[in-house]
Formats: C-alpha cells, sequence, structure tokens
C-alpha cells in the first residue's frame, strides 16, 4: 500500500463550505446516524456507498448529447457509432468506482493525546475483505484534505489521520471522509464513515515564569530551611551580572526562554508543588494553560512535582505516566463554578 500525504490550505478554523443550511444539514446528519450509525470497524458495501458524476463526468455527458444531435441532424453513423460508445463508458465507470470502495474495511486502533491548537492523531487500519484491490482511497477529516492510499497486494495497512484540535477536554471527532475517483475520475463514489473516535486535548501551554519552587506547602508537608550554597538544586532565579556562567540555564536560554539563573541550597525540598491558587487573578483557561507550561518543565528539569487543583490533589513524582496523569486532570477539568 501506497499513501500520499495531500497538502492542504484551509485552516482548523474555517467555517463549514458546504454551504448547506442548518435545517437541511441537520436532517443529513440525522439520516446518517441512522444509516451509518457509530462504529470503530466499518466495512463499507452498498448501504453505505454513493456514486454521482464528477463535473468532469458531467461534461462529458453534455459533449455526448451535442455528438447525438450533429450525428441525428447530419444522419452521420460515425458520430452517432462515438456517441453510443462514450455511453456505454459512462454505463460501466459507475460499477468500477463503487467497486473500488465496496468491500474496503476501515478500523480505528487508537487517538494520541495532543495540545490544543495541535494536531490530533488516529491510527486507523485499512484491510480489503476480498481479493479486489482499492485503489487511490483518499481519507479525510474536513476541512483537512487527507492523504491518499492504495491497498493491493497487502490485506491490510494502517495509515495515521490529523485532525486540528481547537479546545482542551475530550473532542469527538466528526465523520470521516472516503471516496475515491478511480479509474478515470469521471465519477466519484463516497461515503461518510462515524468510527467514533474521540481525543483528549491539554490545555495550550503558556509561559508563566520560572517553576514555582517552595511556594506552596501541602497539608502534612515540613517546610525545609533553604540554605544558599549548597549542592541540591533549588530553583531558578533571573539572571544577574556578576552570577557565576556555570550557573547559567543555558538549556532554558536555548529553548526561546528568558535568562535564567540556577540556585542551589542545602537542606531543601526539591519537590515542586504547581497550586492552582499560585494564579490567583488569572482566567481559568490561562490558569489551565500556565499549570501546564510548569508540567512541561519540570519534566524537562526532571524535578519531581505534585499538582493541586480545586478539589483534587496529585502527588509529586516524575515519569510519562504521572505527566499523562497531571495533563488528563488539566484536561479535563470543569470551567463552571470555580472561583477566579
Amino acid at each position: 500500500m501506497s499513501v500520499q500525504p495531500i497538502n492542504s490550505h484551509t485552516s482548523a478554523g474555517s467555517p463549514n463550505q458546504t454551504g448547506v443550511k442548518p435545517l437541511f444539514r441537520a436532517r443529513w446528519l440525522r439520516w446518517l446516524n441512522r444509516r451509518l450509525p457509530p462504529t470503530q470497524m466499518v466495512t463499507l458495501d452498498h448501504r453505505k456507498l454513493f456514486v454521482l458524476p464528477t463535473g468532469a463526468g458531467m461534461g462529458l455527458l453534455l459533449v455526448i448529447f451535442l455528438l447525438w444531435l450533429l450525428g441525428t441532424n447530419y444522419e452521420n453513423n460515425l458520430v452517432l457509432a462515438l456517441a453510443f460508445l462514450l455511453v456505454g463508458l459512462m454505463v460501466i465507470l459507475p460499477v468500477h468506482t463503487f467497486a473500488n470502495l465496496s468491500g474496503l474495511r476501515l478500523q480505528l486502533l487508537d487517538t494520541s493525546p495532543a495540545f490544543a491548537g495541535d494536531y490530533g492523531q488516529a491510527r486507523v487500519a485499512l484491510s480489503k475483505t476480498g481479493k479486489r484491490h482499492h485503489e487511490r482511497v483518499q481519507l479525510a477529516w474536513p476541512p483537512e484534505e487527507g492523504l491518499l492510499a492504495d491497498i493491493l497486494e497487502d490485506d491490510a495497512r494502517e495509515i495515521r489521520l490529523d485532525l486540528p484540535l481547537l479546545q482542551r477536554g475530550r473532542v469527538r471527532a466528526p465523520r470521516l471522509h472516503v471516496q475515491s475517483r478511480f479509474p478515470l475520475g469521471l465519477f466519484r463514489c463516497w461515503s461518510w464513515v462515524d468510527l467514533d473516535a474521540e481525543f483528549l486535548v491539554y490545555p495550550q501551554p503558556k509561559p508563566a515564569g520560572p517553576l514555582p519552587f517552595g511556594a506552596s506547602v501541602g497539608e502534612g508537608d515540613q517546610q525545609k530551611s533553604f540554605s544558599a550554597g549548597g549542592e541540591d538544586f533549588a530553583g531558578l532565579k533571573n539572571y544577574q551580572p556578576g552570577d557565576s556562567l556555570r550557573h547559567v540555564a543555558w538549556k532554558q536560554y536555548a529553548g526561546g526562554r528568558d535568562l535564567y539563573s540556577k540556585e542551589y541550597a542545602s537542606g531543601s525540598d526539591v519537590r515542586l508543588w504547581l497550586d492552582w491558587d499560585l494564579l490567583g487573578g488569572r482566567d481559568v483557561e490561562v490558569r489551565l494553560s500556565n499549570l501546564c507550561a510548569w508540567v512541561l518543565e519540570a519534566e524537562r528539569a526532571q524535578v519531581p512535582y505534585g499538582l493541586r487543583l480545586p478539589g483534587q490533589s496529585i502527588d509529586p513524582d516524575l515519569g510519562a505516566a504521572h505527566k499523562h496523569k497531571v495533563l488528563s486532570a488539566l484536561a479535563l477539568f470543569p470551567v463552571q463554578g470555580v472561583s477566579q
């Protein structure tokens, strides 16, 4: 199977380009939900596929009509034979276009989490249920144009589809547009498949300054005194002229951050608490974005960190599983009923 990405110039936030009126669109979606209900595995057949001529096909039908009109008026059998030959071609082509998609099986494997404003990725398995090949199959989540896939000798292949994600939380993917114009592009066979795909979307990271070491102490924790000049990493501070160049946070500076110096202390508790109350006075979404940025920075610095949200607390830890747990809590944090 060959897969070819297709360039798309349509932004994720662009309005619907179909021009269908809301009432008709609502009825169309209700009909689709009855005919093609959500499922993570679907096999395309005559109940799920639609075939119509393309613009080029309609143009050829007009040419056929003109040829027939010309041959009839001038009693030219050669022109009439050409018209009837093209009519036969137009009768056979929709059958081949339909057969190119019929029997194609799609199965959702999984979806990967993503940050708001980025692209989420879904893994989809394509397979054939018979011996027929499936060529030039286009798959896309509108408004993206997606990719082209060919399933030839192999029975099954895996593809990855990208979907622009704008808001945090759990985002349900729209119906997947599957279509083909094979073999001559004169007819288009298509379907709207709901693979019941759902994406977990983290808040968009927005910098909020250095990590808040020692700014929050949880219940039962004992605040340890900091003694400057120790060997334990205690945090970052704004660079001041005269600070040792050995203590400059070059990694953060190379990543486009401001210039900071590393602070070291003895007897300090290096566990970091990312507390909701540290960002008081900010909008809910801004707070979540700032906490998200702190999570990523703490992971890069390999500093154990915990999270405190209204009604929820996650103990300090490190690692991919802990990072996913904290970011999931931020992604699923409710908006209503939160004090500013």
